[in-house]
């Protein structure tokens, strides 16, 4: 029997028949002996089946790294807005400063206390930055990791036995 690679899948198997169904990518298994396949038609179907599944711990892998550089850059962007707060507190404490030499009135007290607030919205937005650059960190695929080794570990059981 003709077996065709199915779609990829995470673990497991199968392959598709020529008239769509699913069978076990083991050529002696629909029969249940499997002195009937031959040393390399039981190679191909293993180099087969690692094939698919290197393919499929290598799209687990891409997956994981773009949605933590996804986090990264939302931590990225936080960091930025920071630095925008920053310059416009630097720019009212500034007309604080002018406003306080060029009379002495209140209003330098006024332009002071919101360069202040904007400075502690700055620090607030840098922390938030700070937390979610963390939390994208380290950018290592580690559910893809771990499958690999869950898969190199069944191997070396399978061929104990």
């Amino acid at each position: 029997m003709t077996t065709y690679p199915a779609e990829p899948t995470t673990g497991g198997s199968t392959a598709v028949t020529p008239a769509g169904g699913a069978a076990p990518s083991d050529p002696g298994a629909s029969t249940g002996r499997t002195s009937d396949a031959s040393i390399g038609e039981l190679v191909s179907s293993v180099s087969a089946d690692l094939s698919r599944l290197v393919r499929d711990e290598l799209k687990l892998a891409q997956v994981e790294v773009t949605e933590k550089a996804k986090k990264a850059g939302v931590g990225v962007g936080a960091f930025g807005a920071a630095g925008v707060l920053a310059l416009f507190a630097v720019g009212v404490l500034l007309a604080a400063a002018v406003l306080g030499l060029a009379t002495v009135m209140p209003a330098w007290l006024a332009a002071l206390i919101v360069g202040v607030v904007v400075l502690l919205v700055a620090g607030v937005a840098a922390l938030v930055g700070k937390k979610k650059v963390s939390e994208a960190a380290p950018p290592v695929p580690s559910r893809a990791v771990n499958s690999v080794k869950t898969d190199v570990q069944e191997i070396k059981e399978t061929i104990k036995r």
